[in-house]
């Protein structure tokens, strides 16, 4: 709370004005800045001795700053970035119809281009302090960040020709000045995790487990295994795990799956689904209601390709076969017997309690490099098995389901696992859960807005996000949206003709759709206007598409580069629809009540927004101080009281 500010007279106002511009001119030395003094908050109590406030109390205090550590963080997107993107929505046409080319995805990145990494973690030793080893880990992270950050301001400002963005412009002779310069959207940086405590979790969850699945979302897989993740994880025991295959179709997942067993020999790919609808009872309500369930012919398979990469290990490496001094003291790295049949069944009473980590056994030949050298004479106790991924793509969902119930947090919005857990599978086998990070990728912001890897409330790009996922989906036939243009009235042709002359009757011109044309259609549909303007309010409605189609309402997948567009016609009712799967869209389940939009309400709140995270922010000048402007769902008593009082006015 800023203290209490002093009264003063207009005289001193005025000599402080005076004073102000004095220094401002450099008449008068600026006097020497005082520090602030930092007042500690006094604890409010209620009448019984509680504490008031969950700020207040020491103990959230610190579990609050705890989570705060944990937060991701990425950079901010210029103003000059939105200003143009913005200007662009609304005059850059869409191609219409959508070409099947589209639906590839594209791979396409400059050969000449330096490679995006992944932090390791720097070497360490047993007799070092931790302060010692947390300096050293911060000094590598910067260094690390500067040489991402320089990679890819180099990559953001090529301009080479973007395929996916510019293959299917028309020239458009209403074009402003602003849209001939740029003929597509600038091209937008791309997202990493910025957060060192993020990146340890990861560090953390690696160095424990023996065996991993990277779990990948089927709608766009190649995007959740980068070559930066790939490169990281090349001397692990991995297996890649394609999630979402309800909304992606087997047509599509198996093409991923042949994709990624050419590219990546070396790792097995399965696939699964977490969740399954519930039976409607007779006390049911509302849409349909899913609980985790994983089919019993896909833990099969995931348990089956579990137990082949285990008993790959525990076959000795080439060279300590040749040695044959090594291979009398070579034990495996990993726990010997397993209960496979358990892991079926999975009924034990320790299954899905929380574990307590221990320091990895295997830590020490991590750190010095020596993988598979039988160093280690001791058993491992337990297979542990670890779960990472970007965020969004089913980490906690395939937990829950692998056990049958909610054991983790699970939520739609991104990012909401802030710690690496540990869980019993079986007594034997140990799962934990790693929080997802942003990989470094050469991946648009758009993209990666479009596959849900980013929290869609802190997106404040929303028209070039809508524009790009409209390029791939005809988001209009999704929602079944009216032109603007069709709702205002006819223009009427007041001029006078002689007589046996008529006015040439005028060709209506087709339709041509740009981004902020369904922003504002949509808006207008579910009638979300402004508080104060009245206008349609295309942040919100850009939010809930936006948010719509990262959850999974309106399906949409691609297909894996090198895929034959008559392919993809063959598997389309409809041509034209890009990536979107019309069989897989249920818009009206969802709605807007349950989002965290969020908006900000001056330009003070901007000001104060924390650096390098990105903000759900309205750039438009007009429109702040706004809010949802949708109808007023309830007030207090004392408005009901107000309300009655008018009523008996209105009588008399």
């Amino acid at each position: 709370m800023p203290p209490r500010r002093k009264p003063t007279s207009t005289r001193q106002k005025k000599a402080d004005v005076q004073l102000k511009r004095a220094i401002k001119r450099g008449d008068v030395p600026p006097p020497d800045p005082q520090t602030r003094k930092t007042r500690k908050p006094k604890l409010r109590r209620g009448p019984t001795g509680t504490i008031i406030g969950s700020a207040s109390d020491p103990a959230n205090a610190a579990a609050i700053q705890a989570a705060r550590r944990l937060q991701s963080a990425f950079v901010t997107l210029p103003p000059k970035f939105l200003e143009e993107t913005k200007a662009l929505a609304s005059q850059l046409p869409l191609p219409r119809p959508i070409q099947d080319v589209t639906a590839i995805y594209s791979d396409t990145v400059d050969s000449s281009a330096r490679e995006l990494t992944c932090p390791r973690r720097p070497k360490w030793r047993y007799d070092m302090t931790k302060k010692e080893v947390e300096s050293n880990e911060e000094g590598c992270f910067r260094k690390w960040l500067d040489q991402m950050d320089g990679i890819v301001l180099d990559w953001q400002n090529d301009l080479g020709p973007d395929v996916q963005k510019s293959d299917l412009k028309k020239e458009d002779p209403s074009k402003t000045e602003l849209a001939k310069e740029l003929d597509s959207m600038p091209k937008s940086p791309t997202y990493f995790e910025r957060n060192l405590e993020v990146w340890r979790q990861l560090w953390r969850v690696t160095e424990i487990s023996q065996i991993l699945l990277v779990l990948l979302d089927s709608r766009c897989p190649l995007l959740h295994f980068p070559p930066s993740l790939a490169a990281y994880l090349s001397d692990r025991k991995v297996i890649l795990v394609l999630t979402k295959v309800d909304i992606s179709g087997p047509e599509r997942a198996s093409s991923w799956i042949n994709y990624f067993r050419i590219k990546y020999p070396q790792f097995p790919v399965v696939q699964v689904e977490s969740y399954a609808a519930k039976e409607e009872g007779p006390g049911h309500q509302g849409g349909t209601q899913y609980e985790p369930h994983l089919p019993s012919s896909f833990r099969e398979r995931l348990v089956s390709t579990i137990r082949e990469v285990h008993a790959e290990m525990l076959v000795p490496p080439e060279k300590v076969q040749s040695n044959p001094k090594w291979l009398t003291s070579w034990t495996p790295a990993v726990k010997k017997e397993v209960d496979w049949n358990g892991l079926l069944k999975a009924s034990d009473s320790r299954l899905g309690s929380a574990v307590s980590v221990s320091a990895p056994s295997h830590a020490r030949e991590i750190n010095e490099g020596e993988h598979g050298d039988g160093k280690d004479d001791k058993e491992h106790e337990l297979l542990t098995i670890g779960l990472i991924g970007q965020p969004n793509v089913g980490k906690s969902s395939l937990l829950n389901a692998l056990f049958g119930q909610n054991r983790v947090r699970a939520s739609k919005t991104p990012g909401k696992t802030k710690h690496f857990q540990t869980l019993f599978w079986t007594p034997d086998v140990r799962l934990v859960d790693c929080p997802g990070l942003v990989m470094p990728n050469f991946v648009s912001m758009e993209m990666q807005v479009l596959c849900g890897i980013l929290p869609i409330s802190r997106v404040s790009a929303v028209p070039s996000s809508i524009h790009f996922a409209s390029e791939r989906i005809p988001i209009e036939r999704v929602y079944g949206l009216a032109h603007p243009s069709l709702s205002l009235p006819p223009v009427i042709d007041k001029r006078t003709w002689r007589d046996g002359i008529r006015s040439e009757s005028v060709e209506s011109k087709p339709v041509v759709w740009t981004a902020m044309d369904i922003l504002t259609s949509y808006a207008n549909m579910v009638k979300w206007v402004t508080a104060k303007a009245g206008r349609p309010d295309i942040h919100r409605a850009g939010n809930a598409m936006l948010r719509a189609m990262a959850e999974g309402r309106v399906g949409w997948a691609f297909w894996p580069p090198g895929t034959e567009t008559r392919t993809i016609s063959a598997s389309m009712e409809e041509q034209g629809n890009g990536i979107w799967i019309p069989q897989a869209t249920s818009v009206e389940d969802g709605t807007d009540e349950d989002s965290d939009y969020e908006e900000v309400d001056s330009e003070d709140d901007l000001a104060l927004a924390p650096t390098k995270q990105a903000e759900d922010i309205d750039e438009d000048s007009d429109e702040d101080d706004e809010d949802d402007g949708g109808p007023v769902t309830g007030f207090s008593r004392f408005g009901a009281l107000a309300i009655e009082e008018d009523e008996e006015s209105d009588e008399d």
